[in-house]
């Protein structure tokens, strides 16, 4: 029986590339509140051998949020998660030290590395095994590239990053499956680590560690932390969707089966909820990834670039003098007319830091565009170009899937972002529902009372969020000829093949 009606308070732990954050979750009378307590900033570290994260920085900026949350929380705090990004991790010595920083995902280690480890065992094999989208940062390449090095022949454990975290707040390590998954390491049909495809690669099976599920209780939050903090009693420390997207899917407001949804944020993952994994040919030729889920689910998804082109484009603009903050850039952006040049937004000459507009007009000026004329018509680009890359994912998945999305959720910080979620109701063709914002972080805090019985299942989480927030509803445009027009445009100048015209046999579809 729910006992939503009881008074619970958490702390959720969420990390995402450009910031972090440190939110106070309650739960009561079936609602939930979020109050954000502390917002960091988080980015990558150039050192002389690469690009790496400050792990050690947001540990620290970790403890001073859980202090602040504690001074704010008007009673006991019940427990305590922390969910980040995917891919990268930690690799620890038999000691359980760390041995050195995390590298970043867009450090340029991996390049040509997933295309060497790709001629050894087919991708085939591969995903059939994980099930899961070749990207070249994955961890599987990552760790290859690793190889031969100091640190992983030193290593005896690999953490990623938010499963790092959660063992420096409670000395318990443990691999939470939703993060494990996005490793493209984990058997997708057993559960259990892919040990034998490792080992073929030359990454040591004995460093992947124990897998326990999303809304399991680790351990109690370290005695010297609590003391510090001023937590009495001392709160537990919960593993729920680690992978922020796995947690963000917890919390959408969706009614039964029929939705898609897009988390929206430096990366847009577009995808549907399944109750089994998809990993068949085609699958496989459209580059589809499934990713564990909270509650055993699978999500059958694919990751777009997402808005780290409006990000950088913004910071390179701040290089040359001019720091546009992103409401006027989308102001810009909507004032601009329909019908601009388009571009894939996952073109690899985008995946790394740099000068995104002159990147982006040099891809249009590539497939014979005139280029954007000014930061309004280029931020128009980049979206205009992410809906219309929605469009061939979420046809691609609907067909692998065997049933239509009738509504696209869009949650996280790109729900805010007013011109590319009617984009994507007008090219999509379906109503977008907008919101909430604070996705991941609720789906980490709804998470947490799953695992302490506060809640009886993720049909309740998602009744719980729905009334408590509200959403903001985008219907598509009855213009179709326009955006058919754009549609078509956009798969004429990237080359990219429309579902109805494509065969597996093509290979794997970027």
């Amino acid at each position: 029986m729910s006992s939503a009606q009881a008074l619970a308070r958490y702390i959720a732990v969420d990390l995402g590339a450009e910031s972090g954050r440190v939110q106070l979750g309650t739960v009561a009378g079936g609602r939930v509140k979020l109050e954000e307590i502390h917002r960091f900033a988080n980015g990558p570290v150039r050192l002389p051998n690469g690009l790496h994260w400050d792990v050690l920085g947001i540990h620290r900026e970790i403890l001073t949020g859980i202090k602040a949350a504690a001074r704010r929380a008007d009673g006991p705090i019940d427990g305590i998660a922390v969910d980040a990004w995917g891919c990268d991790y930690g690799l620890l010595d038999r000691d359980g030290d760390l041995l050195g920083n995390p590298f970043h995902y867009r450090d340029h280690r991996t390049d040509g590395v997933m295309e060497q480890v790709l001629e050894q065992i087919p991708a085939e094999e591969i995903y059939g095994a994980t099930g899961i989208q070749f990207m070249p940062f994955n961890t599987i390449f990552q760790l290859a590239a690793h190889k031969g090095s100091a640190q992983l022949d030193a290593a005896r454990a690999l953490a990623t990053i938010p499963d790092l975290l959660a063992y420096w707040l409670c000395g318990r390590l443990a691999g939470e499956r939703t993060a494990a998954s996005t490793t493209q390491l984990l058997d997708v049909h057993t559960g259990d680590w892919a040990r034998e495809l490792a080992v073929r690669i030359g990454i040591p099976a004995q460093i992947l560690p124990p897998l326990v599920d999303a809304g399991t209780v680790l351990a109690p939050l370290r005695p010297e932390i609590a003391a510090e903090s001023g937590l009495d009693p001392v709160p537990d420390v919960i593993a729920i969707g680690a992978h922020d997207t796995a947690s963000a899917v917890v919390s959408v407001p969706a009614r039964g089966k029929d939705f898609a949804y897009l988390s929206s944020g430096t990366w847009s993952l577009l995808g549907m909820e399944l109750d089994e994994p998809v990993t068949s040919e085609e699958a496989r030729a459209y580059n589809l990834t499934n990713e564990g889920g909270v509650d055993g689910t699978i999500r059958l998804l694919r990751n777009v670039m997402g808005l780290w082109l409006v990000q950088e484009c913004r910071r390179q603009w701040a290089r040359e003098g001019v720091d546009h903050d992103y409401d006027a850039l989308h102001r810009m952006a909507q004032a601009t007319p329909l019908g601009g040049p388009l571009i894939d937004p996952d073109a690899p000459e985008l995946l790394h830091p740099g000068d995104m507009p002159a990147r982006i007009a040099e891809l249009c000026i590539r497939s014979g565009q005139e280029p954007p004329k000014d930061a309004g018509a280029t931020i128009r680009t980049a979206l205009e170009s992410l809906a219309c890359k929605y469009r061939l994912v979420l046809e691609r998945i609907e067909r692998v899937a065997g049933r239509r999305a009738e509504v696209v959720h869009v949650v996280g910080g790109g729900s805010r972002n007013a011109t590319l979620c009617q984009l994507a109701a007008d090219i999509l063709d379906r109503p977008v529902h907008a919101g909430p914002i604070e996705a991941t972080a609720l789906g980490n805090v709804m998470t947490q009372a799953l695992a302490q019985g506060k809640v009886d299942s993720l049909a309740e989480i998602r009744e719980i969020v729905g009334a408590s927030f509200s959403s903001d509803v985008y219907e598509p445009s009855t213009d179709r000829a326009a955006y058919e027009e754009l549609y078509a445009r956009f798969l004429s100048v990237t080359g990219l093949a429309p579902v109805a015209d494509f065969a597996p046999t093509q290979g794997t579809n970027p």
